[in-house]
């Protein structure tokens, strides 16, 4: 067999055929294509003289399709129809606003944030589909920089200059109590204040660990008896009378239960900023920019939009 080198054949030459074998006339079809009759006639003869077979039966009066040309045109057209279809896929996965989507949520932000954003989403855009996982922020960020998420949540700033950070809004921190604690009803409650030994904090690897370390000014490395795995068994804790922490505004909804074990206290200065990051390589950003502004004009409740100045949250790697 032949080979024939695909550098060779070129869609607009199948346009080409495809317009005379609709329009039966070189003149008409020349016009739809937008090319003279002459520049026309040369590309068929040469896509002829390639495919090595004569298309088209030409008179001066009538152009009609050879038995060669009737079952290669056929397929032409099948060609057209697929990168159509090609473009169409690759204008709907250009944008996170419909097609498939997958976003990574950290786990001390998902179980509270993503209840209230999926109304919002189905609502406002019907034709996203949502991929979600949460888990830890550097196994997502790992996930992001692989291509195996498009979108991650996540407290910033964040590490890694192959990063785009977008903040979204500004979540306040309460401090947990048990009952009766002594800190608890202390007057003018700061974060230096929260320094002694009953601070209980999440298991290494959550960005909430580091965020409330650094907040009450200790060290990261510090070591402590008592961890939680995750946030609801640090909520847990704090209700068993183990200790105290810091809990994010969205993760207080729904405890009215524990209104008799638990007693919160307001510390204005303590907030995180939670933010949109994808990969600076993405194409989409213009489009990811456009569903971050979307975001950061719809909220939760209890929080308030952060100051749009992506460069002030990212760091090095």
């Amino acid at each position: 067999m032949t080979y024939i080198p695909l550098s060779g054949l070129s869609l607009r030459d199948i346009e080409y055929v495809v317009a005379v074998d609709d329009l039966r006339n070189f003149s008409r079809a020349a016009e739809r294509c937008g090319v003279s009759q002459g520049g026309l006639s040369e590309q068929v003869r040469k896509l002829e003289g390639l495919l090595g077979v004569v298309l088209f039966e030409r008179s001066r009066r009538h152009v009609t399709l050879t038995p060669d040309g009737a079952r290669l045109i056929a397929r032409a057209r099948d060609v057209l129809a697929a990168a159509r279809a090609m473009i169409e896929a690759a204008r709907v996965q250009t944008g996170p606003l419909e097609g498939v989507l997958r976003m990574g949520v950290i786990a001390t932000l998902g179980p509270y944030y993503v209840p209230s954003l999926l109304p919002l989403l189905r609502r406002t855009y019907p034709q996203l589909k949502l991929q979600l996982t949460d888990s830890l922020t550097n196994i997502m960020l790992d996930a992001l920089r692989h291509d195996e998420l498009d979108l991650v949540f996540a407290a910033l700033p964040v590490k890694g200059d192959n990063f785009h950070c977008v903040p979204l809004f500004d979540e306040p921190f309460v401090a947990a109590f048990p009952a009766e604690h002594p800190l608890a009803t202390r007057p003018g409650l700061t974060m230096p204040d929260l320094q002694g030994p009953d601070l209980l904090l999440l298991e290494d690897g959550h960005c909430l660990r580091d965020q409330a370390l650094a907040l009450c000014g200790m060290p990261l490395q510090r070591d402590h008896q008592r961890l939680a795995a995750s946030l609801e068994m640090l909520w847990h804790m704090i209700g068993a009378g183990e200790g105290y922490s810091l809990i994010p505004r969205l993760a207080l909804r729904n405890r009215s239960e524990w209104s008799d074990l638990i007693s919160l206290v307001p510390i204005p200065e303590a907030r995180r900023t939670i933010g949109l990051v994808w990969r600076t390589t993405d194409p989409r950003a213009a489009a990811f920019n456009e569903f971050a502004h979307f975001l950061r004009e719809n909220v939760p409740d209890g929080c308030r939009a952060a100051s749009e100045n992506p460069a002030a949250q990212e760091t090095d790697a």
